[in-house]
């Protein structure tokens, strides 16, 4: 019977694949879906919707499914070696040599992002929206070849939806934002310069997770609830850059870009075993970007591999004078990570983690490459306040962007106002953060004093063994630490180090100093080079 059953759905999933036929998403019934989430551990794993109540899935190929339609199932397959799981490098190089084109590259995410999203058994939720110019823009670029394999030279990236493209709304996941058609974000005009291709936007926790108490995080009012790849519906996607995790761990793009205030790049790489790298403050322009916090937001690279990251860091990387946080950007160095080894390397280990499995394992590679360990135990710091500053940016930031943007509503109370007229569809695990940002009462003095006490707290939490121990870096896991980093301004690069018995994939987070990315990317490059611990999901 279990064969049987087998068998079904893979002719189910493969007529679903190979049909040439326009096909619509309709909602169905998850009512049984919602029942069964109840009985996860994970509080944040029991759902109230799933699916969007919002009709956005079938506008995502609206003007391009005739040239989709003439794309094969035979293509598809035959296309797979050449995509799946490859490095820009990689791609670009059967780019040189004739065997891919960057329309064919460009259909073949669009045919598997259909066939995966608009399976009731598999869809992920993790796209919001696709360019409709896509594969206009991706033939343009055929008719030039790219100067270096490491060139974003047509290269399909999908941008978290909170980052602003002219060519789709910006959106935040709310429906307040839903035509939110506003100018390019600094991070998009610099893709752009450098040749890449702007795919669509992914799904994200609403408001970049900082918007109900509590909820799901993945979860958004028009995109639903983005679900983890290896396990839909079991595995937090993480958040809050939730569906630029999700899509590039199931090779839906490239690349993709998120944004982080804290742990909302590392959390959801962790989550899909992907490489994540939140740089340093001012390193990456946040200008045209949704904002929580104008003291700690970044946007940064998320993909399958260190050398795509770095690439993707270089390009965005820049100074923008719209940006008051933004500096001259240090040099990311190609060729200096791909020749990068671990040896004489120093790395400060947290002791309390020397329990786990999967980190000590990883601690036992890295000193087998050479790489020299000092365990130790940070020292006690006082946090207290941290949220306070996302609350007080957050009432002051987001009306500047909204002004700067032409968008009615004229801060956060108003968003509030009218996600009331509609709850249960627009905010159906309440407003919690909104409602506490509206009636916090913190001064200007008073915040002023909470963000310097948070950067010297910060730093002191990680200084107090890089000094000593003269470390490159601090190993943590997942997004573990991701508020010291972020108080501190410190960069963080997150790396696949293996799955638990249950098949949950872990990340080693490496930490060190302020615009120090290009040694954390050698330090990446030279573990994965060693390690490649990442599966794909499929």
């Amino acid at each position: 019977m279990k064969i049987m059953k087998k068998t079904i759905l893979f002719l189910f999933i493969t007529v679903f694949i190979g049909c040439n036929n326009p096909i619509s998403w309709k909602n169905y019934d998850e009512s049984d879906e919602i029942r069964l989430s109840k009985s996860n551990d994970n509080k944040r794993m029991q759902f109230k919707l799933i699916q969007s109540k919002y009709d956005v899935k079938n506008d995502w190929f609206k003007n391009i499914n005739k040239d989709l339609i003439e794309f094969s199932e035979k293509e598809y397959n035959f296309l797979k070696p050449l995509i799946i799981e490859k490095s820009i490098p990689k791609i670009q190089t059967s780019i040189l040599d004739g065997k891919l084109t960057y329309e064919k590259l460009v259909l073949f995410y669009l045919y598997r992002i259909k066939s995966i999203e608009f399976n009731k058994n598999q869809y992920l939720n993790s796209i919001i929206s696709i360019n409709q110019n896509i594969i206009k823009e991706a033939r343009e670029k055929d008719k030039t070849k790219p100067e270096s394999i490491y060139s974003l030279h047509g290269i399909p990236v999908l941008l978290k939806d909170n980052i602003n493209y002219e060519g789709l709304a910006t959106t935040a996941g709310s429906f307040a934002l839903n035509n939110n058609i506003s100018k390019n974000a600094f991070v998009v005009d610099k893709l752009k310069e450098n040749g890449a291709l702007i795919l669509g936007k992914t799904n994200l926790s609403e408001w970049a997770y900082y918007f109900c108490n509590n909820c799901p995080s993945g979860y958004s009012a028009l995109g639903g609830q983005t679900l983890n790849p290896y396990g839909r519906k079991i595995f937090d996607s993480g958040g809050s850059s939730s569906g630029s995790g999700v899509a590039i761990s199931a090779n839906f793009s490239s690349v993709s870009l998120g944004s982080e205030t804290s742990g909302s790049i590392l959390s959801p790489s962790s989550a899909n075993s992907i490489v994540g790298l939140k740089p340093t403050i001012g390193l990456v322009s946040r200008s045209g970007i949704v904002p929580i916090s104008s003291t700690l937001d970044t946007s940064g690279p998320m993909t399958k591999n260190v050398i795509d990251n770095a690439i993707v860091l270089k390009a965005i990387s820049g100074f923008d004078q719209n940006d008051f946080m933004s500096v001259n950007s240090t040099d990311i160095d190609l060729e200096s990570i791909l020749d990068s080894s671990l040896k004489g390397k120093r790395f400060g280990v947290f002791n309390e983690f020397l329990n786990d499995s999967l980190y000590s394992n990883a601690i036992n590679k890295i000193e087998k490459l050479g790489g020299t360990i000092v365990k130790f135990n940070p020292p006690q710091i006082n946090f207290n306040g941290f949220r306070k500053i996302l609350d007080y940016d957050m009432k002051n930031d987001l009306p500047i962007y909204f002004k700067n943007n032409n968008i009615s509503f004229k801060g956060v109370r108003d968003i509030v106002e009218f996600n009331k007229e509609d709850s249960l569809n627009r905010a159906p695990y309440g407003q919690g953060i909104f409602e506490s940002i509206i009636s916090d009462s913190t001064k200007f003095d008073e915040i002023s004093s909470i963000k310097t006490r948070i950067k010297t707290e910060g730093k002191k939490y990680f200084n107090t063994a890089i000094k000593k121990h003269k470390l490159d870096a601090i190993i943590s896991i997942n997004n573990y630490h991701a508020g010291y980093a972020a108080g501190a301004y410190y960069p963080c690069l997150t790396i696949p180090m293996g799955y638990n018995k249950n098949g949950k994939p872990f990340n080693l987070t490496f930490i060190s100093e302020s615009f120090t990315e290009n040694k954390l990317l050698q330090i990446g490059y030279a573990f994965e080079k060693e390690t490649g611990l990442r599966v794909n999901p499929f």
